[in-house]
């Protein structure tokens, strides 16, 4: 049976991950793709969830082993806090030896619950594994686009820095427009139109990399980027770096999207790499937005 429809949005401009995307009368439930979900919320939702959950299935069992009346041997019986505890120590396998099962109830309850714990604490600890050691790039685009002359060509170019400072090895990157297109026929339909770079790899990408686009006679921008801004077709621009990182031998990504307000024409970007004596080089981060006019 399908899970019921419903809205998701997939991309917003506040986060900086790209337009507002948003799915309308997909099917889809999180039940059914929990370890998909649980790899993409925030580490401070995740350990909440698994502590909400952990402390939601110690109080059932609580109440359950109070049902059973007098059946754990605490002091206190009857005292939902020493239920609560002795289902977290069995759970938990701490097993303190205060408190005890005494009639088959209880007995049935704990090892329900034992078996339970090794499941959960199995399953959390291969989640936490698994997105802890995620392969990330860390790589900063600049948050905003140029467009200047080089070699009397006006030429688009926006930058990158390698924070992490390992070596990404065999980097390319990839630079598409996403523009409103009218067929002849009168249909209106968005499209991603390729951008040629000057460079799209690189053998290692350690530093920074600054990405230029030719706005000549055969740049599919020709006529959407002026100096008096972008015309109204252009939605965004959208960069992806793929490459493998040297640490883990796995490939890692980074992405950015531009809107058309974010093109500054005439403008170029603040040296960010210092050169000091001999083979010294010194890369100013702090710098990676910081333009200039001309």
């Amino acid at each position: 049976m399908n899970a019921p429809r419903k809205h998701r949005r997939i991309f917003t401009w506040s986060d900086s991950t790209g337009p507002s995307f948003e799915q309308r009368g997909a099917s889809f439930a999180r039940f059914t793709d929990v370890y998909h979900h649980l790899l993409r919320v925030t580490w401070t939702r995740l350990l909440f969830l698994m502590f909400a959950t952990f402390v939601a299935f110690n109080m059932l069992f609580a109440a359950l082993y109070l049902a059973g009346g007098d059946c754990i041997g605490a002091p206190n019986p009857g005292s939902m806090l020493e239920a609560f505890s002795f289902s977290v120590q069995t759970m938990a396998a701490i097993g303190y030896g205060v408190m005890a099962p005494t009639t088959p109830w209880a007995y049935l309850l704990s090892n329900l619950e034992g078996f339970l714990g090794l499941i959960g604490m199995a399953m959390a600890s291969g989640l936490m594994f698994a997105k802890f050691s995620r392969p990330t790039a860390r790589v900063v685009f600049s948050n905003r686009a140029v467009v200047n002359d080089r070699n009397g060509v006006p030429t688009l170019q926006f930058r990158m820095s390698n924070e992490r400072g390992n070596q990404i090895v065999e980097a390319q990157l990839s630079v598409a427009a996403l523009v409103d297109h009218t067929t002849r026929e009168g249909d209106k339909m968005r499209r991603l139109v390729d951008l040629e770079l000057i460079r799209k790899n690189t053998p290692l990408f350690s530093m920074s990399w600054v990405a230029m686009h030719r706005l000549d006679a055969d740049s599919p921008l020709a006529d959407l980027i002026g100096p008096d801004g972008c015309d109204s077709r252009l939605v965004a621009i959208i960069a992806g770096l793929t490459g493998m990182d040297d640490t883990f031998n796995q490939t890692v990504h980074a992405r950015q999207y531009y809107r058309p307000e974010d093109v500054l024409w005439g403008q170029r970007f603040r040296d960010m790499i210092e050169t000091g004596g001999g083979e010294h080089i010194i890369v100013h981060h702090q710098r990676i937005h910081d333009v200039e006019a001309i």
